[in-house]
């Protein structure tokens, strides 16, 4: 699941990424080209009481990012709810997740 939120820097996005606690896994991270496809540099976690695993980034708005999600270190997870999937060089797909129209902050009129 991809959760957007309003930044409080008008360029950004605030962008959670949940994998479901049905994927049995000792460890997962997000990886993407927002972290140059990076496989150590953005470990998801487990709440407590919540299994399922997640992590936040600040994204730029108005931009396109592929992702994917490897599991216990060699498994490759799209997301079942991103925005759209692309192609990528190994023959599969690459999740994508839009940060263009995300929500902004409302500010208050004086």
């Amino acid at each position: 699941m991809i959760i957007k939120t309003p930044s409080s820097n008008p360029a950004r996005v605030n962008v959670r990424f949940e994998l479901p606690p049905a994927i049995w896994a000792d460890s997962v991270f997000l990886v993407g080209d927002f972290n140059q496809w990076n496989e150590a540099s953005h470990p998801m976690t487990r709440g407590r009481n919540d299994p399922t695993w997640s992590i936040s980034l600040e994204l730029d708005r108005d931009k396109t990012y592929e992702f994917r999600y490897l599991v216990n270190g060699r498994e490759w997870h799209n997301d079942w709810n991103a925005d759209g999937y692309a192609p990528n060089p190994y023959g599969g797909t690459n999740s994508v997740v839009s940060t263009v129209g995300a929500p902004t902050v409302q500010r208050k009129r004086s």
